[in-house]
């Protein structure tokens, strides 16, 4: 069984990206800038915003952070958005998910110009990644598959089980999974809340793409001996042994299915750390009109 280390791959990528910046610059070229809109005080949505500044820093970006209260209102947020895409300085910017109740998720990703939605989760940029076209490919899904690719496993004519229907993560992985490319090429099956002989079906698989947030949700019995398993969920639990009072875990029952694995991710540590260079490296291509080049 191999460990995939999303925490050193992605350490890899950051410098590989700081490279490039620090080439640019030296050139007289300018640094990438990425913004982010945090919403309110959520516990999680504070750390991921933290980690993706981090991550500036140590790629040699310029970073904003801009602050609404929980009581922001949907037209004022809207507001710094369109504010947002006329600022030439900004190369790409995020809204931190998930959004107070009374603003419209929906309305604000569509309001993001689909050349700066480094999330790529404007219409324009998941329809594109559904035809195979350029375009920025949501965090997440971009990291997963850059994992594959960075372990050199293969993908072609595999049976690929996505759990989880997400517009974040299981319906833009299964895109990916099913393309004509490397990592990709595989034979998808979708699985959610409804699909009937779902253990059954797991059992097929040689690569599991675990995305539903339902803690240890996959369990042995669901996994055949060789495969390849993908955990994406982040789900904190109550612990007594951390400091925060909470400690993170996946979707997979690691300790009972790591044995059967060829390759699994553990989490933290997996795939979580490969979200946020992927964001990174949206940037960099924003930056450099490298995807679309107005």
């Amino acid at each position: 069984m191999t460990l995939i280390d999303g925490k050193a791959i992605s350490a890899q990528i950051k410098q590989e990206i700081a490279a490039e910046v620090a080439e640019i610059v030296a050139k007289g070229g300018k640094r990438p800038h990425l913004a982010a809109i945090l919403v309110g005080h959520d516990g999680g949505s504070e750390t991921y915003v933290a980690h993706k500044v981090k991550a500036c820093g140590e790629c040699g970006f310029k970073s904003t952070l801009i602050r609404f209260e929980a009581d922001v209102t949907e037209e004022e947020l809207l507001a710094k958005v369109r504010e947002l895409n006329e600022d030439a300085d900004v190369d790409g910017f995020i809204v931190q998910l998930p959004l107070p109740k009374h603003i419209s998720e929906q309305k604000v990703i569509e309001t993001i110009d689909y050349r700066k939605d480094v999330d790529g989760f404007h219409p324009i940029n998941v329809g594109r990644m559904s035809i195979g076209l350029p375009c920025f490919v949501s965090a997440t899904p971009a990291g997963i598959l850059e994992l594959l690719k960075r372990y050199e496993i293969p993908t072609k004519g595999a049976e690929c089980v996505v759990l989880g229907r997400s517009n974040i993560v299981g319906k833009p992985v299964a895109a990916l999974m099913m393309q004509k490319a490397y990592p990709g090429n595989a034979t998808v099956t979708v699985c959610h809340s409804a699909t009937k002989n779902l253990a059954e079906i797991c059992r097929r698989a040689d690569i599991i793409i675990a995305a539903l947030g339902s803690p240890e949700f996959v369990k042995a019995d669901m996994v055949k001996e060789g495969a390849v398993i993908i955990d994406v969920g982040t789900t904190r639990v109550p612990s007594t042994v951390t400091k925060s009072g909470w400690k993170l875990k996946g979707d997979v029952d690691f300790e009972a299915v790591a044995p059967k694995c060829s390759f699994i991710t553990p989490v933290p540590g997996g795939v979580g750390p490969m979200t946020i260079v992927s964001l990174m490296r949206n940037t960099l291509l924003a930056a450099k009109k490298a995807v679309y080049a107005d």
